[in-house]
């Protein structure tokens, strides 16, 4: 597609929309929980373990919501190693790099939400200029360059992520960035292009291992169009192949130090993502991926188990069809083939291991990151064509679409909670229902699933100064909970262990389940 005159008007509607996306980023930053993974980046950062930090709270002793805090600021006396020694021993899957600059970010700006969820906002916004130059470089397009942003800005997926405290933004940004590199080395390969690439490459495999899905699709990218250039073509990925393997060589290479710690700590972070082994329906795996991929332009709930919910995101996904068609229709090879694999080589390599082994890895959005810029690509293609040639009706389209994803972005900016916060969603409520009660006790413990850390600390950012906690050691000593706790109260219990509730006696009181989403219970006096 060539590039086309933008006329003022439309200039001006984009570049409102663009502004409009900015502010979302930036509103309300500290509304939404800051959620059980979250809390984790913040201890890393800080150089604790959470094995240390159980040990030092679970001692049968009361303790006041808001000092369960002090694991967000800086350990005293702590280095950048102890952030990365933190990984290392327990979440050897997330390289250090993202964890190394919020420290830093930490030791300039400190640990309020606002502060650390301002960080990941700034590695979003980086990516917009870069997915103009990919735009640009892939369809030679202004217009589809700046339909890609625009989309890019205002895509619900993009700013929940962004005001997250995790590297999913960093992510994002490093996969757009290698892409356009990528294209831009097959049409001037340059040492300093192929420099850039490398450099690309090697934060984003110290970003997240799922980089890795990138440059997979890259390597089938360049393979595919090495075994389709003709003869009579001028050729352009041979010229470079020897460049590319020569630049990801270096990227694995220095990456080799985590990737040794990644192997060496292998069981240790398979038992970490044991979740996503769990097997589920196909059902339930289509549903994730429709509201996945929907979720970049429109991210309304009406219920996991909703006919509307689904209705709406078929009509997306519909689109989405639309827009890969068309680019495989109407566009050069090395573009479309561009689409093709950046889409679909991570989601296979995904689906594949769901459908052989079981497992629900697929149907994590956040794993899904890969896929989402080569989606975004297409639909800006697909409306700008339409545009160009002035159908009135893919206008509405758009408009629509922008619209769907304005209203997204509002619902989940006034939100103290949404779907990415998982095991903490109910977190807000649960804090609320204890804030309700006076001179409120909360009795937890590790938990079952070893959670309850992240989720006592994430909720010390909601409950009142005057809530105090008592936190068990493990296995919960059930007798020693009558003499630390005054005889007037009524204590609330926050996810207990199998242990806890199988060991609760008829004379210690009665064990009444009063939020069950949240898993609190209350311990009642017998009457």
């Amino acid at each position: 597609m060539k590039s086309s005159i933008l006329s003022p008007r439309w200039l001006l509607f984009f570049m409102t929309i663009l502004v409009l996306g900015v502010f979302f980023h930036v509103f309300n930053l500290d509304k939404k929980v800051y959620w059980h993974d979250e809390v984790y980046t913040s201890m890393r950062a800080a150089g604790y373990t959470r094995d240390e930090i159980d040990q030092e709270l679970f001692q049968n002793r009361i303790v006041p919501a808001p000092e369960l805090q002090k694991y967000q600021h800086i350990k005293p006396g702590s280095t950048p190693a102890d952030t990365i020694n933190s990984l290392r021993i327990e979440d050897p899957q997330h390289p250090p790099l993202y964890f190394v600059i919020a420290r830093f970010w930490m030791q300039i700006f400190g640990s309020s939400l606002a502060a650390s969820r301002t960080l990941p906002v700034l590695f979003s916004l980086l990516a917009l200029p870069l997915m103009y130059a990919l735009g640009l470089e892939l369809f030679a397009s202004r217009l589809v360059a700046i339909l890609a942003t625009v989309l890019l800005a205002i895509s619900p997926f993009d700013i929940l992520f962004a005001q997250t405290a995790r590297q999913y933004s960093l992510l994002t940004t490093a996969i757009i960035g290698s892409s356009f590199l990528l294209l831009r080395v097959l049409r001037l390969p340059t040492w300093q292009n192929l420099g850039l690439y490398t450099l690309a490459n090697t934060i984003g495999w110290y970003t997240h291992p799922f980089f890795g899905l990138t440059v997979v699709a890259q390597g089938v990218y360049i393979l595919v169009l090495l075994v389709t250039e003709k003869k009579q073509e001028t050729p352009k990925a041979s010229p470079a192949v020897f460049q590319l393997f020569l630049a990801n060589a270096c990227s694995l290479l220095l990456y080799i130090p985590w990737l040794i710690v990644l192997i060496t700590n292998y069981q240790r972070a398979s038992a970490t993502t044991d979740w996503t082994k769990v097997n589920v329906e196909l059902i339930y795996l289509v549903k994730l991926w429709i509201l996945s991929f929907s979720s970049l332009f429109l991210d309304l709930d009406f219920g996991f188990d909703s006919v509307w919910t689904y209705l709406l995101r078929l009509l997306i996904i519909l689109i989405i069809g639309i827009a890969i068609y068309i680019v495989c229709r109407r566009t050069r090879r090395e573009s479309w083939l561009f689409i093709l694999t950046s889409i679909f080589v991570p989601f296979l390599i995904l689906v594949l291991p769901d459908f052989l082994l079981g497992g629900k890895r697929s149907a994590v959005s956040r794993y899904l990151i890969s896929c989402y810029p080569g989606i975004q690509l297409a639909v800006a293609y697909l409306l700008a064509t339409k545009i160009v040639h002035g159908r009135r009706v893919w206008r509405g389209v758009m408009v629509l679409l922008m619209t769907g994803a304005i209203a997204s972005c509002t619902a989940s900016a006034f939100s103290n909670s949404w779907w990415n916060r998982d095991l903490s969603y109910f977190n807000a409520e649960v804090a609320r229902r204890i804030n309700t009660t006076s001179s409120p006790i909360v009795i937890s413990e590790i938990g079952d699933d070893y959670t309850n850390t992240g989720d006592l600390i994430s909720m010390s950012y909601l409950l009142h100064d005057n809530v105090s906690l008592l936190l068990l050691s493990q296995p919960p000593q059930l007798e020693k909970v009558k003499s630390l706790l005054p005889n007037s109260v009524e204590p609330f219990v926050f996810r207990p262990s199998k242990k806890f509730i199988e060991g609760f006696k008829p004379e210690q009181g009665q064990l009444v389940q009063v939020f069950p989403e949240g898993r609190l219970w209350q311990i009642k006096k017998q009457t």
